[in-house]
């Protein structure tokens, strides 16, 4: 890989090789753009087979991120991080501290918060060392698990999209495939079950998938979850699941749910639309999790964290708009939203070039 050569290509601003042998640390900070503000992104620990795949996964992150953010209306940039370990195995606090410590030199330009592999205890460490994290314990005014925030952000976005096909966004006479019941997607099944919706779940794990039957989830292969007949295919797990093979199965009216990067590629989402299949693009669907997070800049409470995430319904709505005006399949009409906010707002301010943030609640004590 021509290193400086991909990041031009994907329009990175700045990519941070983070090393420190006594404590086993190899990781890699991406901020892809600061137009609107300073870089915010999880970090995610995972045993990547090689250092060329990690930095791939961590540039295709963090550009992600940025488009994220802007759809959101959020004053943030995008970046992310990746530490290449195994998380049930390479964990300690000496390597968190360490890559606090490598976050804090960036001043501000990046600022971190949970992701795979990454848990609240872990980013108690890193906080030890530097501000510039987010989704911190609530003992230190943070805002603690986000998969709530997503999983009620997730809804906002299905209702828009129920909204565009069928006139309502009455949950309770609609139907759901739920793939993937892990934190998100179980908090996903909860309030779905809660607006007296009927769901359809599947998770490879056992457990996961026993705890939504329990709210009143029926279980179902994790292959046949694709073919049922249901107004909305919701996939909560894994990323490229709407590919060739899965495409012609799909009976659905929607899709639309909280996992990352469900396209396998631009073309899948071309083909939701020739088979008229509304597609309400991940990234905008997903933002809650972002959204809360970014409170803790103000001061994070529960019911402004709420009052933001409802703010999704909005913006999947002028996604709908846009793709209408222009023609264009939703998948596209997401990134040009995000790309006209940018273009607008960049137009007023450098990019960010760091400075301390303040945390209104913070307590590190």
């Amino acid at each position: 890989m021509e290193l400086f050569d991909t990041c031009q290509e994907s329009g990175h601003e700045q990519v941070v090789f983070c090393h420190n042998g006594d404590v086993g640390l190899r990781a890699i900070i991406a901020i892809h753009n600061t137009t609107l503000g300073p870089a915010l992104g999880g970090t995610r620990m995972w045993p990547y087979d090689t250092e060329e795949e990690a930095l791939r996964d961590v540039l295709r992150l963090s550009r992600g991120m940025t488009y994220k953010a802007s759809v959101s209306g959020l004053n943030l940039g995008g970046g992310k991080a990746v530490i290449i370990g195994d998380p049930r195995e390479d964990k300690s606090e000496a390597l968190f501290r360490a890559f606090g410590r490598f976050i804090d030199t960036l001043n501000g330009r990046y600022i971190t918060a949970e992701d795979v592999g990454i848990d609240v205890n872990d980013m108690e460490f890193i906080f030890q060392e530097t501000e510039n994290v987010v989704g911190v314990h609530q003992a230190h005014g943070g805002s603690g698990d986000p998969s709530p925030y997503t999983a009620h952000g997730s809804i906002q976005g299905m209702k828009a999209a129920l909204q565009k096909v069928f006139g309502d966004e009455d949950l309770s006479h609609r139907s759901f495939a739920v793939q993937g019941t892990g934190h998100v997607g179980l908090h996903l099944v909860r309030q779905l079950r809660k607006e007296g919706a009927k769901v359809f779940a599947c998770d490879i794990m056992e457990d996961y998938l026993a705890a939504a039957v329990e709210l009143g989830a029926e279980a179902v292969g994790t292959d046949e979850i694709y073919d049922l007949d249901v107004d909305v295919f919701a996939p909560s797990a894994l990323g490229a699941v709407i590919n060739e093979e899965t495409l012609p199965r799909l009976k659905c009216k929607i899709v639309a749910g909280p996992a990352n990067n469900q396209l396998a590629n631009d073309e899948a989402g071309n083909e939701l639309e020739r088979l008229g299949i509304l597609y309400a693009p991940d990234y905008a669907v997903n933002a809650g999790g972002l959204m809360n997070v970014s409170i803790e800049f103000e001061g994070w409470n529960h019911e402004r964290a709420l009052r933001m995430t409802r703010t999704i319904y909005y913006n999947v709505t002028q996604i709908f708009k846009i793709a209408e005006r222009d023609g264009i399949p939703t998948w596209q009409a997401a990134d040009r939203m995000a790309e006209e906010r940018m273009a607008t707002l960049g137009k007023l301010k450098l990019p960010f070039m760091g400075k301390p943030h303040r945390f209104p609640g913070r307590n590190k004590h």
